[in-house]
């Protein structure tokens, strides 16, 4: 077995690259997402290491010195990251030369070729669900044997094995939260609207849903959602609830834990029995008899992606979802106390002036708890890429989803709408939904309750101030 190091590669400061973050990006608060995705790999592989080096604040220096004690070194990647994650690849071959270097994660997946293309120092990329392609990579199984795997031969040439057979059996795969015993701080890990600290995980993957820009069920986990038993994933909360007994919320990061409900309802009356807080993704169509199951049984948090408060622009995106039925859903929500984090997304196929005024006033009006605004980010590989290069709203030699610190900027723009406007858009949103007198007092009041929660604010506050600052700066 090759000695093997799972790297979620240092970046600019705040830089959020795991797998649980669906946008590459320094977000307008502090937030990292645990590296779930290198996570299951490196659990399946006896004797590894993994090192996530943005939340435990490594930089470069820190971690060049571990290249020497591995023969073997996993890297998760994204577009975003891509031309710093190959850096710090050709560092570490720089520091032990006969260190070999594979890279995972959706940027790769779509595009071996061109990874592969980009630097010598990256001897093989895994496609697809790369979990046993790596365990196999880390036995030293030739890599001409293993499925789902792009390398570069011995001359130098690219070659590209056959797809891996999509995992089936979910159960197969080891728990991941051993992992984070093993090798992390979850001290180190932030989100908003997460109780503090908190674990999250999967208990499936795939989605069924169609949406046109989401990055994750058109590259590698597919349409299709596959799921771990009741039992298992039981089992691995209540090892994890005793290892981590500081842990406040569990969080279920599957694309939509909601897509199937008698599932859904299942575990959550396991985990009313043990006694856990818990928050899932979830569409805005849950009917509210399960939702009465999920809250009775420890649910605290939905997050869920509206998108925008335009009918056509969800139906342009194929996103499934009635504007009546997402208010339906959210006031159900509020009358049996579940707290919602609503996603939004701006500069989609469609947007103008007015419809991006149309999703502010329904924000405003469903009034989540708090919400995450970004900007329309065409990753390759998705519908919303090839529509964008098709229609000419986005140049693809010039593609790029984040400036030099980070930040998101806006890569699309059409002829009624400009980049410049898309992205002015998202101050005027954060402002108009957060100052306002209503939202203010239910913050003071949350603060008043909780002196954590205070202290916490303060900081996100703060942070918040120092990102629009940064963004005015960048524009």
């Amino acid at each position: 077995m090759m000695r093997t190091l799972f790297l979620q590669p240092p970046s600019v400061e705040g830089f959020d690259g795991g797998a649980g973050s669906r946008y590459q990006a320094r977000r307008e608060i502090k937030s990292y997402w645990y590296p779930t995705w290198l996570a299951q790999p490196a659990a399946l592989v006896p004797g590894s290491r993994l090192v996530d080096a943005p939340p435990a604040g490594k930089r470069l220096a820190d971690i060049l010195p571990l290249a020497r004690d591995y023969d073997l070194c996993v890297m998760h990647t994204s577009t975003p990251s891509f031309a710093n994650d190959v850096k710090v690849a050709e560092a570490l071959r720089a520091e032990n030369p006969a260190l070999k270097i594979g890279l995972i994660g959706a940027k790769v997946a779509v595009q071996p070729e061109e990874s592969l293309a980009a630097s010598a120092v990256i001897d093989f990329v895994a496609r697809n669900e790369f979990d046993f392609t790596i365990l196999e990579v880390a036995e030293g199984r030739a890599y001409a044997e293993i499925d789902g795997l792009s390398y570069r031969d011995a001359a130098g040439r690219i070659r590209h094995n056959k797809d891996r057979a999509i995992l089936e059996d979910m159960d197969s795969l080891p728990y991941v939260s051993a992992v984070y015993k093993r090798d992390l701080r979850i001290e180190d890990y932030f989100i908003g609207y997460l109780q503090h600290p908190y674990v999250s995980l999967y208990t499936g993957r795939g989605c069924k849903s169609r949406c046109t820009f989401c990055l994750w069920p058109q590259t590698v986990g597919g349409h299709r959602y596959r799921v771990r038993s009741v039992e298992h994933v039981i089992e691995e909360i209540s090892q994890a609830k005793a290892d981590f007994p500081q842990v406040k919320e569990f969080f279920f990061d599957d694309d939509t834990f909601t897509d199937a409900l008698p599932r859904a309802e299942a575990i959550a009356r396991e985990l009313g029995k043990l006694g856990v807080t818990w928050s899932c993704n979830a569409k805005a169509n849950v009917p509210r008899r399960s939702l009465e199951v999920m809250r009775a049984n420890g649910l605290r948090l939905l997050l869920v992606g509206y998108e925008s408060g335009n009918q056509q622009i969800l139906y342009n995106i194929k996103k499934g979802m009635r504007i009546d039925v997402a208010r339906r859903f959210t006031q159900d929500c509020h009358d049996l106390g579940i707290t919602i984090h609503g996603t939004f997304i701006l500069g989609l196929p469609g947007e103008t002036r007015e419809t991006i005024e149309e999703t502010i006033r329904f924000a405003t009006e469903i009034n989540p708890h708090t919400i995450q605004v970004s900007l329309a980010a065409p990753y390759p590989g998705t519908f919303l890429y090839k529509q964008a290069v098709e229609n000419g709203w986005l140049d693809a030699e010039h593609a790029e989803l984040i400036d030099a610190e980070g930040i998101q900027i806006a890569p699309l723009h059409y002829p009624h709408l400009s980049h410049q406007e898309i992205y002015a858009a998202l101050e005027v949103f954060y402002k108009r939904f957060y100052f306002r007198g209503g939202k203010i007092a239910s913050i003071v009041a949350e603060m008043i309750r909780s002196p954590q929660m205070m202290k916490r604010r303060l900081r996100e506050g703060v942070e918040f101030f120092q990102f629009l600052r940064q963004r005015k700066a960048a524009a």
